[in-house]
């Protein structure tokens, strides 16, 4: 691979093979990226969901438990 390279121009190295690497393999690149950033969000969204459901337990536990006292 390396001597098919050394006798070509550097734009061609440079430039033209990753034009075309991107023109071919770019709907599957655009679609992994697509998928990796959706399921970034939503395990943001499930942390945060979590993170709220247990501040909102805690909350009322320790409010509850503090009526009892009384």
């Amino acid at each position: 691979m390396r001597e098919i390279f050394t006798g070509l121009p550097w734009w061609v190295k440079w430039i033209a093979v990753p034009v075309i690497a991107l023109v071919v393999f770019g709907g599957l690149i655009a679609s992994v990226v697509g998928f990796v950033i959706g399921l970034l969000f939503k395990v943001l969204v499930f942390v945060a969901l979590v993170g709220g459901l247990i501040y909102v337990v805690r909350k009322f536990t320790t409010s509850s438990t503090s009526r009892s006292d009384w």
